[in-house]
């Protein structure tokens, strides 16, 4: 029996998300990257496996590099071909990147020290090929003015007034070690990275960040709001299209706020 990581790679746009759901949406079922995994993995080793990963993903949210682990009862399938094997099984919006044996006490979930977010925003007309990964915005925001409201998101803090209503944390507190906006080409990124996120939380606060800057606002604004505890007084919740899960790190400081 082995401990088996995975790092994957999915285009969130036709998927209610990663966790499993037992439910249908409005009618349809809803198709998850998890469930579609553990299929995978359950042809591959002719028996159900179950499959955990870092963190659960929106709907319509990507995933460069999405950590999950599983346990496998195959122990003659060298680790270098899990990838290859896999996608073969997988649709194209799926795809294996590597394959580890890691420690059988580690976790994807609860061994992550932190998770790194990137979304992506354009304010020109992307082509037709990015429709479905960035948030077209009709101003070019002043990325100074953006900076200098993310540096309010640094450590430990109560995250409660970007929290999504239906959020059920215990805690809504959360440690950010970074958040900047920058530009790749003629794109701009937000990069957030924390132990963990609140439901809805990073998209909460780029859409915070972007509204705030259009109206003019700073720094000292969006302190009050953020100190604030209230999710009224956050802006709009940004478009899940832009939204990739970039990066799960599990060599950090573990903070458990």
């Amino acid at each position: 029996m082995r401990n088996i990581l995975l790092k994957i790679s999915y285009d969130g746009t036709d998927f209610c998300g990663w966790q499993t759901q037992n439910f249908a949406d409005k009618g349809k079922p809803c198709r998850t990257v998890q469930q579609t995994v553990e299929t995978a993995l359950e042809r591959l080793h002719k028996t159900k496996i179950s499959i955990q990963g870092s963190g659960r993903t929106d709907s319509g949210v990507h995933a460069f590099a999405q950590a999950a682990n599983f346990f496998s009862p195959v122990d003659s399938i060298p680790i270098e071909n899990y990838p290859r094997a896999l996608n073969c099984l997988l649709p194209d919006d799926v795809r294996i990147m590597d394959a580890s044996i890691v420690s059988d006490d580690f976790s994807s979930r609860y061994s992550a020290t932190s998770r790194i977010y990137r979304y992506f925003i354009s304010s020109q007309t992307p082509s037709a090929t990015s429709m479905r990964y960035v948030w077209n915005i009709s101003h070019k925001p002043d990325i100074k003015v953006l900076n200098e409201m993310a540096q309010v998101l640094r450590g430990e803090m109560n995250c409660s007034t970007f929290a999504s209503a239906g959020d059920q944390s215990v805690s809504m507190n959360r440690f950010i070690d970074d958040a900047h906006f920058f530009y790749e080409g003629e794109t701009l990124v937000f990069q957030i990275e924390a132990n963990a996120f609140l439901w809805k939380m990073v998209r909460s606060i780029t859409g915070s960040l972007i509204h705030f800057e259009r109206l003019g606002k700073d720094a000292s604004f969006f302190r009050e709001v953020a100190q604030s505890h209230d999710r009224k007084k956050a802006g709009p919740t940004a478009p899940a299209k832009g939204l990739f899960l970039y990066e799960v790190k599990f060599d950090g400081l573990r903070r458990h706020v």
